[in-house]
């Protein structure tokens, strides 16, 4: 698999920033290649059209935001979803890389 970007949204960009590294620190141990990093829910736009961006986790607190990013990302080939709230309230950063590397797999898989 070639490098693959992760974009992490959350209110400000805070919370997630640690989950963030978390995830690295599996991904190295993983021997995944991949950049992840996370952006204030304001900011997810452009991001968007500054990168390309293979996947976008939301942040429980901003799950009220699916539908929206869903309207922008979908047509666009980019799976979205929720980060697990017991995953995130735990940081368990291998968890969410492998909810992350499991959902471009399957835009591949579909593709």
């Amino acid at each position: 698999m070639s490098k693959k970007t992760i974009m992490l949204v959350c209110n400000a960009g805070m919370s997630t920033s640690m989950l963030v590294t978390k995830m690295q620190k599996a991904a190295v141990a993983q021997a995944i290649d991949v950049t992840i990093f996370a952006t204030a829910a304001a900011e997810a736009t452009n991001k968007l059209q500054e990168q390309k961006i293979d996947t976008v986790l939301l942040g429980p607190q901003v799950r009220f935001m699916q539908k929206q990013f869903e309207e922008k990302l979908t047509p666009l080939g980019i799976p979205i979803d929720v980060i697990n709230m017991t995953d995130y309230g735990m940081m368990n950063g291998e968890k969410v890389l492998g909810q992350a590397i499991a959902m471009i797999q399957s835009v591949k898989i579909n593709s």
